[in-house]
């Protein structure tokens, strides 16, 4: 992906040097009914543990560590791909929406954070916090991506980035909150299917801001895309952990489908098209 010369993004908050799991005091209180859901929903959609936030209590401490090169590229190219994503998805909203796009920040942490959705940690992978309105990312998942889950490439971890700048994107049109309700209100297995279209639309959304990047895209790009759409696809993941694929548990899709509302949304550019809850199969 060329990035040289595309604009470094304001709306980063880097914690990576300050201890970003330190201790806070319970915040369920502050936030208000609507927050408390939004919170419980997160937990339902990304498998985060909301119970620190819920019980007062607190993630581990985080030591501060010194800044590897690697890693200040990794939030050098964080930076970009999140102006891409800024500025593509203002105009899609102006053109496709008729209002404003109001923009995630995005925090980068190490080791561990602290979020309205509760306690992150690397492990937890990259995740979209709607009580907030942030995304965060620990930016050495990018090494996890390509060593452990086989989706190696920069715009397989571009793709990343944009898929939780996609769960904003649901946000703002108020989709989150609408699933959420409906979730609350069918057996776990019926949640898991709606979170399975929800997951999927944020890859139909990603494959619209890759045709809109697509002056960027250098050869390969797209198949690194379409490759890590694959490589976490439930059906693959539950392979690989051993284990026979069980549907009525999956919660973001098997790999054929995520690699198809990518590429969906990427032939259209529409986000009419990414209706996946209105899709009578995925």
């Amino acid at each position: 992906m060329r990035l040289r010369g595309i604009r470094r993004s304001r709306n980063i908050e880097d914690r990576r040097r300050s201890g970003g799991g330190r201790r806070r005091g319970s915040r369920a209180g502050g936030i208000g009914l609507t927050g408390l859901l939004l919170v419980l929903a997160v937990g339902y959609f990304t498998g985060i543990d909301v119970t620190p936030l819920l019980n007062g209590g607190s993630a581990p401490a985080q030591s501060s560590r010194p800044m590897s090169a690697a890693d200040e590229r990794a939030a050098e190219f964080t930076s970009r791909v999140l102006a891409t994503t800024e500025d593509v998805w203002t105009e899609i909203f102006e053109r496709q929406v008729g209002q404003a796009y109001r923009p995630p920040q995005l925090v980068l942490f190490q080791g561990v954070t602290q979020s309205p959705c509760g306690g992150a940690s690397g492990a937890t992978g990259p995740f979209y916090c709607p009580a907030d309105g942030k995304a965060y990312l620990d930016t050495r998942f990018f090494v996890t991506l390509s060593r452990q889950l086989g989706a190696a490439g920069d715009f397989a971890a571009a793709y990343v980035i944009a898929h939780e700048v996609a769960h904003h994107v649901q946000n703002e049109l108020g989709i989150l909150g609408q699933v959420d309700q409906a979730r609350r209100q069918v057996s776990q297995a019926q949640a898991n299917a709606l979170t399975v279209r929800l997951e999927l639309q944020a890859d139909c959304l990603s494959g619209i801001w890759a045709r809109s990047v697509e002056g960027l895209m250098e050869r390969g790009d797209l198949e690194e895309a379409l490759n890590a759409a694959r490589m976490i696809g439930d059906d693959h993941l539950q392979r690989q952990a051993g284990r026979v694929p069980r549907p009525h548990t999956f919660t973001h899709g098997t790999s054929q489908q995520r690699a198809d509302w990518f590429r969906r949304g990427y032939d259209s550019g529409l986000i009419a098209d990414c209706d996946t809850f209105g899709a009578g199969r995925l």
